[in-house]
């Protein structure tokens, strides 16, 4: 019971720490610069598969449109009922104002556009010009808006240009019809024009309308509810539509976490496998020719960076010998091709980015392995097996292996992360379409919604590795109680 209990501690205390390293990632995120999210959606809008009404829904889905001014709209109480009392708004620049109020542009094409209050909405269409240059009456419709989602749109006539997914984002929204009919703008002296609404078969009514400047609490709310909304949906299960990869972002994740898995898992367990071993053998021979040459060959891994012993891989083995593929994690089959032949050209593929992992990775492991080891055989209980005249093998791999392994415990940390996040530069290094590669293509690109759904895996996979390497603590040493 009290095991549980601590467990249940540990979990809210988990629970506390994401939260703080949510509010992290989402401030970082929100750093990026906004204009890349214009430029990842310039395609789809050069092609019509996507309307700047949706890019501006978008960017206040995840906190990204600072605002600048609003235009809102203020039917009178002789409207729908349920809006009667609503303030309706849409974003607006103060460089549109002005050339408003220059002339530049007229009135009636500024106010169209579609304005939100929560879960209503206003929708002006532009109005036309006559052969007299006059204005004509628009149309207008007010909707409650049931449900919305997120959907892609077909590619453009262009298709693919340059590698490049020219597909966009269009919401598709489930709405009520409250009222529809033609508006028109109604000006009164020096001041903003109210909005005539003549309804189909009701009588006609009037709208206000007031322009302002965002001010510094308009900026931070917006900020605050980017960030809830991206919240309240994570906790949903929702991590948001990728802008590159133009699937859910957790699809994205489950779908190519697979491959990252498989060559971490096999990495760490060749990793362990050597690694171990050697820090103890360097261990029980201190100061002889295997610490030596154990020890320089390792700090040799560490030192080296990992895009440049790929690169040095790659040129050797690849390249010159022409022993293994340069990239990639499968070959040109026929298409009757065993699934034997099929996992042996995967293996294949993957010998190398394994290879470059296990290298630069057993290093800091066998010299931490190797002090530790050190440490244990100076211990007091050692000598006194030893004076008991227990063999020396007896010695390290009985009575010192065991508590050698504690503090490696420690290490568990890192390991689930590293096992579900993929090798980022290795991945990049070796084109292998894992998901460390997707995140860094989508970081060089500013997706947002990626960028934030995978950090936010990776911590609550750091965080549940911590949470099992405080529970291996007691299973290797019984002298650590979980309930104190």
């Amino acid at each position: 019971m009290k095991t549980l209990t601590y467990i249940v501690k540990r979990l809210l205390l988990c629970v506390l720490i994401l939260f703080g390293v949510s509010i992290i990632i989402y401030g970082l995120a929100r750093m990026m610069p906004v204009d890349f999210v214009d430029q990842q959606f310039a395609s789809a809008l050069a092609q019509g598969t996507m309307q700047e009404s949706d890019v501006d829904r978008i960017k206040e889905l995840y906190g990204l449109n600072m605002p600048d001014a609003y235009l809102d709209i203020k039917p009178d109480a002789s409207s729908v009922k349920e809006i009667a009392s609503l303030t309706f708004r849409k974003n607006t620049k103060k460089d549109t104002y002005g050339r408003v109020e220059k002339g530049y542009l007229s009135e009636e094409e500024w106010y169209a556009g579609e304005y939100a209050s929560g879960d209503y909405r206003i929708t002006l269409e532009a109005m036309q010009k006559n052969e007299s240059g006059a204005y004509t009456a628009g149309s207008y419709k007010i909707e409650k808006i049931l449900s919305s989602e997120i959907a892609v749109t077909e590619e453009g006539e262009g298709g693919e240009t340059e590698g490049e997914d020219d597909r966009g984002f269009t919401f598709v929204d489930r709405t009520e019809s409250l009222e529809e009919g033609e508006y028109s703008v109604v000006r009164e002296g020096d001041a903003l024009p109210r909005i005539s609404f003549n309804p189909s078969g009701r009588a006609t009514y009037t709208a206000g309308t007031k322009y302002s400047v965002a001010t510094f609490w308009d900026k931070v709310g917006s900020l605050f509810m980017g960030y809830f909304n991206w919240l309240f949906n994570l906790l949903k299960g929702d991590m948001g539509m990728s802008f590159k990869y133009k699937s859910p972002v957790g699809e994205v994740i489950m779908k190519n976490m697979g491959i990252s898995f498989a060559i971490a898992f096999v990495a760490t367990i060749l990793q362990f496998a050597i690694a171990i071993p050697l820090g103890v053998k360097a261990a029980t021979n201190q100061y002889g020719f295997i610490d030596y040459t154990v020890t320089v060959l390792t700090m040799i891994g560490i030192s080296l960076p990992t895009f440049f012993l790929g690169a040095l891989v790659i040129r050797v083995f690849a390249v010159k010998l022409k022993w293994f593929p340069v990239s990639g994690i499968k070959g040109s089959l026929p298409m009757n091709a065993s699934w034997f032949a099929v996992f042996g050209d995967i293996l294949w593929h993957m010998v190398l980015p394994m290879f470059v992992l296990v290298i630069l990775s057993i290093g800091s492991l066998m010299r931490y392995t190797r002090t530790n080891t050190l440490e244990v055989l100076n211990s007091d209980y050692i000598r006194t097996a030893r004076a008991k005249g227990l063999s020396e093998k007896s010695v390290v791999y009985k009575h010192a292996f065991r508590n050698t392994m504690i503090p490696l415990v420690t290490m568990m940390a890192g390991i689930l992360p590293s096992l579900f996040g993929g090798a980022m530069i290795t991945e990049t290094v070796f084109s292998i379409p894992g998901i460390g590669k997707l995140a860094y293509d989508a970081l060089l690109v500013a997706d947002v919604p990626f960028i934030m759904g995978y950090n936010m895996f990776l911590a609550i996979m750091t965080v549940l590795g911590t949470l099992l390497s405080d529970l291996m603590y007691a299973v290797v040493d019984p002298r650590v109680k979980l309930t104190k």
